[in-house]
């Protein structure tokens, strides 16, 4: 992978001609996120542009020397193999989606042998799993991908498992999908070997802003409900916070100091519907990433999201998507 020079007249943040050569190696594995590769390695390349020579030295890794392909079919040539890799003075694991179920031992095995040596451990998107499985988290502060958080937590109840876009806690590096990767590579950036203003240099040409490691994931559920009304939006998180044991929409009103005839007012002018019928489709939404990234039965599934009845959790499920929950779980497991 080449880098480019910089311009004659791109001004170089100073203390920086002295900065030491830092080499980071990404593991691609079968269905890697692209998305969460190219936000993590172009921060490094604008970086090597801005000093004026190539500092941060990356390179893909993978188990052989095949092609690996990503997650949305594009296919990358590695760099090396994992028998030829070296020192890194870092490890990104390139997580893929969705988390596979077997065949990750050789993953292991390295990540343990990388550890050994002394060398920074990180995941993207989902790649902390991996670190976890390894047992390279322990005593850790970690994050993952929001739609993972509850198979990270139900099969390693003992981590530290944060909301946050990224977590830089010692030598382990973690952060969400999406291009959460690139805040966690700015914050690193930022720190020693580099500086805060390289890092801000970075940013200013990736035409970024600077997000906190304090930031928490948003959830898609709000997302999905569309809602840009600071009340409704609250209202929402309220719901969301509250999908086990459930409130009533006078409880919800009351939180917010407005009447019940206001908030059903606001949520069928901004979202065409009341807000009971909003609060099941979250804690639906919610019973569907629970049955797709977890191994809950369905009972636990149903009682998670607020159903005292399995008949009452089919027939709303069934009603929402069209598919019975146990047939949409065979649906998910048998398309992996």
């Amino acid at each position: 992978m080449q880098t480019n020079s910089p311009k004659a007249d791109r001004p170089r943040p100073d203390g920086l001609h002295d900065l030491r050569i830092t080499r980071y190696g990404f593991l691609l594995l079968d269905g890697f996120s692209l998305i969460a590769l190219g936000a993590a390695v172009d921060p490094l390349r604008i970086a090597n542009m801005v000093v004026g020579r190539r500092v941060y030295d990356y390179q893909l890794v993978a188990r052989g020397a095949d092609v690996v392909q990503s997650s949305d079919g594009i296919r990358v040539l590695p760099d090396l193999t994992i028998a030829d890799s070296g020192h890194f003075d870092a490890v990104f694991v390139v997580g893929p989606n969705p988390i596979p179920r077997r065949g990750i031992g050789w993953v292991l095995d390295w990540l343990r042998l990388q550890a050994r040596h002394g060398t920074a451990l990180g995941g993207l998107d989902t790649g902390s799993f991996f670190l976890a499985r390894a047992g390279l988290l322990n005593g850790y502060r970690c994050t993952i991908h929001w739609e993972d958080h509850d198979i990270l937590t139900e099969q390693f109840p003992k981590l530290t498992v944060s909301n946050r876009l990224y977590e830089a806690d010692r030598d382990r590096y973690t952060c969400s999908g999406g291009v959460a990767p690139l805040d966690l590579m700015v914050h690193l950036l930022g720190r020693p070997p580099g500086s805060r203003s390289l890092a801000a240099r970075v940013l200013e040409l990736l035409v970024a802003e600077r997000r906190s490691h304090e930031q928490r994931q948003r959830t898609s559920l709000r997302q999905y409900m569309g809602a840009e009304h600071a009340k409704l939006d609250e209202a929402l998180q309220i719901m969301e916070s509250n999908v086990e044991e459930t409130l009533s929409v006078t409880e919800i009103a009351s939180y917010l100091h407005v009447s019940q005839r206001q908030l059903e007012r606001w949520f069928h002018e901004r979202l065409g519907k009341t807000p009971a019928q909003a609060y099941l489709e979250i804690r639906l939404l919610r019973a569907r990433q629970l049955l797709y990234r977890t191994a809950k039965p369905l009972e636990e599934v149903g009682t998670s999201t607020g159903f005292v009845s399995m008949t009452h959790f089919a027939t709303c499920y069934k009603a929402q998507f069209q598919i019975s929950p146990s047939a949409d779980r065979r649906r998910y497991q048998n398309a992996l």
